[in-house]
């Protein structure tokens, strides 16, 4: 009884989920699907490397002058092991103090330039969004005219094993910036 309860269970699942599927499967036959390689785009924009380079650039003065503050640390750290014994103990918690809030900048300067919401994030945004939005804006535009209802960026898509070439308008999309 017990499992004839269990394979019903198991019939009504397969048909619950079979009956959800079906309509699935007859619209997407209907519609029309195009592909785009963002990353084969992204790669054929001039503005994209510029941006890149510029991002670069700024990345490297603001790890300078981490590395630099991460350095005072250490010298400060280093003078301080080495002094130890002769200070007193008000001298002590003094450079105890400037070690840990020199420690305290760096973590600051992290945060400030590279954190989640930091100025690479918003220098980032800044340049590429504008650009983003153009892709985004052709792939509308050639999507519309050629009638596709789908457009799927195939370099995001994991699970795309193989795909016709004639569905991949990415140059399409270099056409239409104009970096073609």
């Amino acid at each position: 009884m017990k499992n004839t309860l269990q394979n019903m269970k198991k019939i009504l699942s397969a048909a619950l989920l079979l009956a959800t599927l079906l309509p699935a499967r007859v619209t997407a036959k209907d519609m029309s699907v195009a592909y785009v390689d963002l990353q084969y785009i992204l790669k054929n924009l001039p503005q994209y490397e510029s941006a890149n380079e510029q991002l670069a650039l700024i990345s490297k003065r603001w790890q300078k002058e981490i590395d630099a503050a991460q350095q005072d640390a250490r010298v400060l750290t280093a003078n301080y092991q080495t002094e130890q014994i002769f200070l007193s103990e008000t001298m002590r918690a003094q450079r105890e103090k400037e070690i840990l809030d020199k420690e305290q900048e760096v973590l600051e300067l992290q945060r400030k330039y590279f954190g989640e919401n930091g100025e690479l994030f918003k220098k980032r945004e800044a340049l590429l969004k504008p650009l983003q939005d153009e892709i985004y804006t052709a792939i509308q535009e050639i999507a519309s005219e050629k009638r596709y209802d789908i457009v799927k960026d195939r370099s995001a898509d994991p699970s795309l094993i193989y795909m016709s070439n004639k569905l991949d308008i990415s140059d399409q999309v270099l056409d239409r910036l104009g970096a073609k």
